[in-house]
């Protein structure tokens, strides 16, 4: 016993380790890449077997996998195990100009649980074209400005990134302008027209030109804008502003009205040549109108919209300072606005996978839950680092980056504590931090509920006021299976009451699982979220089903000895636990469960040919669900008996009786009919019987036997019932029938098959 014991706790030390070793190699990266456009299809990687796991048990581990931000760009073919490209891949939607772009995939398996992560880079391909703000530019230029003058001019953008986003620019042959091209400060566009020979407006009125942009990309791609000179009269002098590049810093969320810089440009002329108005470019982007506002008097520029950091980092403002004179000159200058982080956005919390319940003899280490953390904050203020509740046998474990798994770090008992309710907490590295909590609630729900029943309710405090308190709840929509969320629970906004719309069945579904946010009405608005996990629990609403019956010919030798089985009635319950035990009667008596038909006790010539039992089926639900079955036997004297008959019989009385004895032959016949709501088992027998006895002297006529029947007892053909013929086999023997094998471990499948 004692060596018994030792080599069980070796066994355990040994599945802890390899458990451990197998969630370690489950959090490495794998790193494909494949160009944007690619076609449906496109090979990018075999994904099973860089990951170690074999074709056969992706489908039985419920292989799966999400995208963080790409849908279902990619996707993976459980049959071979390659990673293939699903839909198309617009890296320019998807990253922006971002240098880099890639496409970060969770793979998660189950039994045992195993997270990996795979980053698919996203390479760019020359498929945009550089593009102008406009196509037509208009430039008015007064004819006595002097040689050397600059001309600004809004380049083109490309949407690509790299060396296909290297633009070039040519001018169109002419002899008034050379192009003046952008300098190595990638911020600022130094795009613009030099004059190189007096205007002269009574020579030409107008000039037209035409700038070419042209990309780095193999094959190059161009774009171009027609430019209108018009060559004006008079006023000389154009406004300056002091520098033609102002930098600003800016922090984000700050209230509207904030002055972010006051511009000053002076004109050489006098009078209305010299009154000078600020306004924005007419190039200028919608975005960069939207927020801010400049003074057309002072050339204050301020704030009217919200500025975001998470939405934008820079802001590039084109102003031009114009002067009265007639015609008008403009002068003009460049704002760059860096907007800096708050630790304004709350650190999200959220499950990806959660283990339960947990068994008391779980063996330390033992995965629970996978959880994930985010702050979409930068720099120290999206740090996030995340605890758990104290005082629990449980801690966090980090995997990867802001990927953390809850593990068993202690024994369980739960005769001591049967549940224990554990807190999540992320908090960010901001000064003062932000934190946000992720609880996990358990809920129990009967299947068949009416619709609308209130299941759960979910709470949640601000500690602001007014506005800033007022919190509304909302479900965080997903699918469930083919179907949406919402079409099977909502919640109240007001009062975060969860409602269950439909009834559920728990054969369909067992678990639920679904977040809920709650969010207050600041600005901006702040928020958490809540994970619900609702169980289904089972109610007795199948009825036992009885599989299909034995084959059509059965027969019973009358030498049967005591324990023999001669019969088998088989059943199967949808239900779950006790709803799904069933248990098997004779004569409503309770039998044992294997739903074997076996002698108590040998036969002998004395008992009828005929014998016919009623089986009860039933489960152990509240309240209990039942079958029947009949089962009708027939006696059969043929073949050699393993030992003689206690009864002797000599001369020619014996022969005879020997002769008839052995001429009788005996098949069973089963059919199965419905009744009612249940399945009736209904074994209709048949006789065969073989004459020995000369024509003429008799005929042997088949036909069944009126039989005296009790449904409580084994009934025999026309004589008393013999209560101690038939009863239920003690324990399922080991007969080598592997269909009885299988049935008989279907408990772990929540069915009781016997």
């Amino acid at each position: 016993v004692f060596s018994w014991a030792i080599g069980q706790e070796s066994r355990r030390l040994l599945l802890s380790l390899l458990f451990l070793a197998a969630w370690e190699a489950g959090s490495s990266q794998i790193h494909y890449s494949v160009p944007e456009e690619a076609k449906h299809g496109t090979f990018v990687g075999r994904i099973a077997q860089d990951l170690g796991l074999e074709l056969a048990e992706l489908v039985p581990r419920l292989f799966r996998m999400a995208s963080k931000g790409g849908g279902d760009l990619l996707e993976v073919n459980l049959q071979n195990g390659i990673l293939f490209v699903n839909s198309r891949i617009d890296r320019e939607e998807l990253c922006g100009r971002s240098l880099e772009c890639s496409i970060h995939l969770e793979v998660i398996v189950e039994r045992p649980l195993q997270v990996f992560h795979v980053e698919v880079e996203v390479r760019d391909i020359n498929d945009n074209p550089p593009v102008f703000p406009g196509t037509q530019k208009n430039l008015f230029m007064a004819e006595s400005r002097p040689l050397d003058s600059r001309f600004p001019l809004e380049g083109a953008s490309d949407a690509d990134i790299g060396v296909n986003a290297v633009l070039t620019y040519t001018l169109s042959p002419n002899e008034y302008f050379s192009l003046e091209k952008p300098s190595g400060d990638e911020r600022v566009k130094r795009l613009g027209l030099v004059l190189r020979k007096p205007l002269d407006r009574e020579e030409a009125p107008q000039i037209f030109l035409v700038l070419t942009a042209t990309d780095g990309g193999k094959p190059e791609l161009t774009g171009t804008v027609q430019i209108l000179v018009t060559v004006l009269d008079a006023n000389d002098n154009a406004p300056a502003f002091d520098r033609t590049l102002y930098a600003v810093k800016l922090l984000e969320n700050v209230p509207n009205g904030t002055l972010v810089i006051k511009l000053n440009a002076s004109d050489l002329d006098e009078g209305s040549n010299g009154n000078i108005f600020y306004s924005f470019s007419t190039d200028i982007s919608p975005n960069v109108k939207s927020k801010f506002y400049i003074d057309p008097i002072t050339g204050k520029i301020m704030v009217k919209g919200y500025i975001d950091f998470e939405e934008s980092k820079f802001y590039e403002i084109l102003v031009d300072g114009i002067d009265s004179g007639q015609p008008p000159l403009s002068g003009h200058c460049t704002v760059m606005v860096e907007v800096e982080d708050t630790n304004d956005n709350v650190p999200v919390i959220e499950f990806k996978s959660l283990s339960l319940p947990v068994r008391e003899d779980a063996p330390l280490g033992t995965t629970i839950a996978l959880i994930s953390v985010s702050d979409r904050d930068s720099g120290a203020n999206g740090q996030v680092t995340c605890s758990l509740t104290p005082h629990v046998p449980f801690k966090l474990v980090s995997t990867f980056k802001n990927y953390y798994s809850l593990v068993l770090d202690g024994t369980l008992d739960r005769e001591s504590v049967a549940s224990y309710e554990l807190v999540v907490t992320a908090r960010d590295g901001g000064s003062p931090s932000l934190w946000a909590t992720a609880p996990e609630y358990t809920v129990f729900v009967k299947e068949n509920n009416a619709p609308g029943c209130h299941i759960f309710t979910v709470s949640a405090r601000d500690a602001d006021a007014q506005e800033n308190a007022r919190v509304a709840y909302s479900l965080v929509e997903r699918r469930v299976g083919e179907r949406a969320l919402s079409s099977y629970v909502s919640v109240h906004a007001e009062s975060g009451q969860v409602f269950a719309l439909q009834p559920l069945d728990r054969e369909e579904l067992e678990l639920l699982q679904f977040r809920v946010s709650a969010r207050d009405a600041g600005a901006p608005p702040l928020g958490s979220n809540v994970t619900l996990q609702v169980f289904v629990l089972d109610e007795n609403d199948n009825a036992p089903a009885l599989l299909p019956p034995p084959p059509p010919s059965q027969r019973v030798a009358r030498w049967v000895g005591a324990g023999q089985v001669v019969a088998k009635v088989r059943a199967v319950d949808a239900d779950s636990g006790y709803n799904a035990w069933l248990s098997y009667e004779l004569a409503f008596r309770v039998g044992l469960y294997t739903g074997e038909i076996s002698t108590t006790r040998a036969l002998d010539e004395a008992d009828a040919a005929r014998q016919r039992l009623l089986v009860l089926v039933k489960d152990h639900g509240e309240p209990a669900l039942t079958a029947t079955a009949t089962v009708l036997l027939w006696l059969e004297d043929g073949g050699a008996a393993p030992k003689a008959s206690s009864r002797l019989v000599v001369g020619p009385a014996a022969a005879a009786a020997e002769a008839a004895l052995v001429d009788v032959h005996v098949y069973l016949v089963v059919a199965i009919c419905a009744v009612s709501s249940l399945l009736v088992l209904t074994l209709l027998v048949y006789t065969a019987l073989r004459c020995s006895a000369p024509r003429g002297e008799g005929a042997c006529v088949p036909g069944p036997a009126r039989l005296v029947c009790s449904s409580a007892r084994v009934c025999s053909g026309e004589g008393p019932p013999k209560a101690d013929l038939m009863a239920f086999s003690p324990s399922v023997p080991d007969s080598g029938d592997r269909e009885d094998q299988q049935l008989a471990t279907a408990d772990s499948l929540s069915k009781v098959s016997l």
